[in-house]
């Protein structure tokens, strides 16, 4: 792709590194921005910058937030004993939009996966594992994509707290085999919550 400017080319570099965006995606996205207002283009820069410069991570649940607590560990409505263990912060969006779910979260950062060189030391698991320790919880709930790389950070987590009392389920397979959380739909995933079985028995299935 032939560029008349530098400064267009880099522009076009810098936005095709976004997920499944292609150099001409990009160079349509970075034209639409040279046609907006001065201002409006300023405005996403400098949101863009501060959401890297100031993010901050719940110190409880590992999720984005802009405090030291989110606001979803905060609530005092919300069933401290109950933690559904996600990927990441897409999975507690998706989750929340169900309406079916009232506990708490543990945001793991990813799931384990040897192909890409993620191992447990690279997620958040010791801190769930510390509270299962302190027996602050009394249900672990697997929310995982149900891909093997979900199955195997599942089970590795298992192994790590079943010698303690705490109840451990996974998301009913209402969710396709081989889906992201985060493209099913609000209503099926929030049956796969309420339907959700032990742990053990997802072993023998």
């Amino acid at each position: 792709m032939e560029f008349s400017s530098k400064l267009l080319e880099n522009a076009v570099n810098e936005m095709s590194q976004l997920p499944g965006i292609g150099k001409r995606t990009a160079l349509r996205l970075v034209l639409h921005l040279l046609r907006q207002p001065e201002h409006q283009t300023f405005q996403l820069s400098e949101a863009l910058s501060k959401v890297r410069a100031e993010i901050n991570f719940c110190e409880s649940c590992h999720s984005i937030s802009d405090k030291a607590l989110c606001e979803i560990c905060e609530n005092p409505l919300r069933n401290k004993e109950m933690i559904c263990v996600v990927e990441d912060i897409r999975d507690v969006m998706a989750i929340e939009n169900t309406s079916s779910y009232k506990g708490l979260y543990h945001v793991l950062g990813g799931k384990i996966s040897p192909m890409d060189g993620i191992g447990p030391q690279d997620l958040n698991i010791t801190s769930l594992v510390e509270k299962v320790k302190k027996g602050e919880v009394k249900e672990l709930i697997f929310a995982m994509s149900p891909t093997m790389e979900g199955d195997t950070t599942n089970f590795y987590i298992f192994r790590q707290i079943q010698d303690y009392h705490v109840a451990t389920s996974t998301i009913a397979r209402g969710v396709a085999a081989g889906n992201e959380l985060e493209y099913t739909d609000e209503i099926t995933l929030g049956r796969s919550i309420i339907d959700r079985i032990p742990f053990e028995a997802s072993l023998k299935s």
